[in-house]
């Protein structure tokens, strides 16, 4: 989600948040039995956007959107605790956010690029920026099993990388290197007007074939071929339903889950094996999701980043209920 949304996709975003609450029936702010919370951020303005799950250790990581701290709790916390402080490196946001096989926290800061933190030490060890003074959305990443990371850049609709070797020349360098488009899906999504919004989450097949990400406001599924193909990058066929509003995805074993962050819902898909077609196996919308921006797999459970953007935050005036909260929602 923006730091700054233009002011056509908040009132576009506004709208679809009105239409959420009048279809819920009166639920207002009754607490929904089937939400449940799992970890308590503390601070009254964190505003949580991303979510990360250490595979070593199953330490799970939040970033703030408005400060830039991150949050980390261990699986037994009840309440996570500060593990970057807000503006930590100089960056505003913690978007996107993922834990590599090495032991490294990846932080988008969609101002600016991407910081990559010594998970044992808290020491920032590179810092790649995207160059120019264009507007710039860096947004999610995902990881290929070779360890090299895809990050999605909402405002320019392309998708950078950065390899383990580039890795390696940036701390070798001082920490600090430039983010280069790696896919350019302007030639392949419909127009975006200034200021809009398109790529959003985005995933990697586990068997390092090809990534999948999430055109927001449109609710297409596209695919990125990693091997070469004659069409290296494709619309994935829904079935059943679309991703409109699709936010935040995690994938593992040919299932997907989407977080739809304005509309309140989680869905969860079987994709194919070639990644070319999803098919919707079950969607539950529920008010007290409050905005979910994303989404991990942890163990058996699925945690959810309940936003309340639309409380206080960039989305709307109002207070947001406190403490903010990592929560789970039953039989998705």
């Amino acid at each position: 989600m923006p730091h700054a949304l233009p002011h056509r996709l908040l009132s576009s975003l506004a709208a679809a948040s009105a239409c959420v609450t009048l279809a819920a029936c009166g639920a207002g702010d009754t607490p929904s039995a089937a939400v449940h919370t799992v970890y308590e951020l503390p601070g009254d303005r964190v505003y949580p956007e991303g979510i990360a799950v250490d595979a070593r250790t199953g330490d799970v990581y939040v970033g703030s959107y408005t400060t830039g701290a991150v949050y980390r709790a261990t699986p037994d916390a009840r309440r996570a605790e500060v593990f970057l402080p807000e503006g930590a490196g100089n960056h505003k946001t913690a978007n996107g956010l993922k834990v590599d096989a090495a032991g490294r926290l990846w932080v988008t800061d969609s101002t600016s690029g991407v910081a990559v933190y010594d998970v044992a030490t808290r020491a920032l060890l590179a810092d790649f920026t995207v160059p120019g003074s264009d507007p710039r959305f860096v947004n999610d990443l995902a990881f290929t099993p070779d360890g090299t990371a895809y990050l999605t850049d909402s405002t320019r609709a392309v998708v950078y990388r950065v390899t383990q070797d580039q890795l390696a020349a940036a701390r070798a360098q001082g920490g600090r290197a430039e983010l280069s488009p790696q896919f350019d899906l302007r030639s392949v999504l419909p127009p975006i007007e200034p200021g809009g919004f398109s790529l959003n989450g985005i995933v990697a097949d586990p068997a390092g074939r090809y990534l999948l990400t999430v055109d927001m406001p449109r609710g297409d599924l596209y695919r990125i071929a990693l091997s070469p193909e004659a069409n290296p990058i494709g619309k994935v066929t829904l079935r059943g339903g679309d991703l409109r509003q699709g936010d935040g995805l995690d994938l593992r074993d040919g299932t997907l889950w989407a977080a739809h962050n304005t509309t309140n819902t989680i869905s969860r898909w079987t994709v194919s094996g070639d990644g070319t077609t999803a098919t919707l196996d079950r969607q539950r919308s529920d008010e007290a999701l409050a905005i979910p921006t994303t989404l991990a797999r942890a163990g058996d459970r699925t945690l959810i980043v309940s936003s309340q953007f639309d409380k206080g935050g960039p989305m709307g005036p109002g207070s947001p209920k406190t403490p903010f909260a990592v929560v789970t929602l039953d039989g998705i």
